[in-house]
């Protein structure tokens, strides 16, 4: 990786954050470990229990357990930094950790959006082609998908980390964010950037608004299968299993669509700050909790589990 500092001159970065909450580092702290906690806690939880539990065998809870799993190493990637910033006074990244820790907080992040997309596929198959469904939605397809989501999630923010790699950062090195991200590396560069910004908005626009539409396709077509359905139970049941999966979508994507789709360099360095808590710390502490409260199978195979 020491190609990625010949074109700079600039070894390490300040994480500036929020210095105005700086005298709080303490009680800011005590509340960001008791979020990743949570966020560790309950997502472990649901992954073990839709593992360990065989009614939940399903593909719909492989998917969630898998969402889970995702969550927990996209918070790990951000989360330890943040934690260590506010106690320490000089709060600084290497170059090459800050590309990975970019590189790795967009695949993971790409991977969720796949994941996302799936899921929902597997809920279009289950309630518009339920005859069909378990013929299609088998376990070695529902691997295969998953493996499919990584591997797209792990390629596409290669280009943007190359293209910004080559950039010279040779004036200020404090990245006004609260981990190293695209945007406000790109506000550093000393040299025009406007490739990077093409490039960063066609992929992400490739990413996340077509994962979204399809998404939303999908559900449409779910919403006019199920008030199809006649039996106002029936429509009950069909909605309670999509639910949970729209708000986790809605509240995902909301967020990194303000964040990542655009074509500037950069909005207000607080306002981007601010999406960056909620897209990175609050939507993975509501996710688990969404599917737990949501879901009377997890609810009850928890109920099971801590009656063993």
């Amino acid at each position: 990786m020491e190609q990625w500092t010949t074109n700079t001159t600039v070894t390490e970065f300040i994480i500036v954050g929020f210095p105005s909450l700086y005298r709080y580092g303490t009680l800011l702290f005590i509340c960001l470990l008791f979020a990743y906690i949570l966020i560790i806690a309950g997502n472990v939880i649901i992954f073990a229990i839709v593992r360990s539990d065989s009614r939940l065998h399903k593909p719909m809870y492989f998917f969630i357990s898998v969402l889970s799993f995702l969550e927990v190493f996209y918070t790990a990637v951000t989360i330890p930094k943040m934690l260590i910033n506010l106690l320490v006074a000089r709060k600084s990244i290497h170059f090459n950790s800050c590309l990975l820790q970019t590189y790795f907080f967009h695949s993971l992040g790409a991977s969720e959006c796949y994941i996302l997309t799936t899921m929902a596929y597997d809920r279009y198959l289950a309630i518009c082609h339920p005859l069909n469904y378990p013929s299609i939605m088998t376990s070695t397809m529902t691997k295969k998908l998953v493996v499919v989501c990584f591997t797209l999630g792990f390629l596409c923010p290669i280009t943007e980390v190359v293209l910004i790699s080559q950039l010279p950062f040779c004036e200020s090195n404090e990245i006004q964010h609260i981990f190293c991200d695209f945007p406000p590396l790109l506000s550093l560069a000393c040299t025009d950037t406007s490739i990077n910004v093409l490039a960063d908005f066609i992929i992400n626009s490739f990413i996340i608004l077509v994962t979204f539409t399809f998404i939303m396709i999908s559900y449409i077509r779910i919403i006019i299968a199920i008030l199809k359905i006649k039996t106002s139970v029936g429509r009950m049941k069909a909605f309670s299993t999509c639910g949970a999966h729209l708000t986790v979508v809605l509240l995902f994507f909301t967020c990194i669509v303000f964040m990542y789709v655009r074509l500037t360099k950069s909005y207000s360095l607080y306002y981007d700050r601010v999406l960056a808590v909620f897209y990175s710390v609050l939507t993975p502490i509501l996710n688990p909790f969404i599917y737990s409260l949501r879901n009377k199978e997890i609810r009850l195979a928890f109920k099971r589990s801590m009656c063993i």
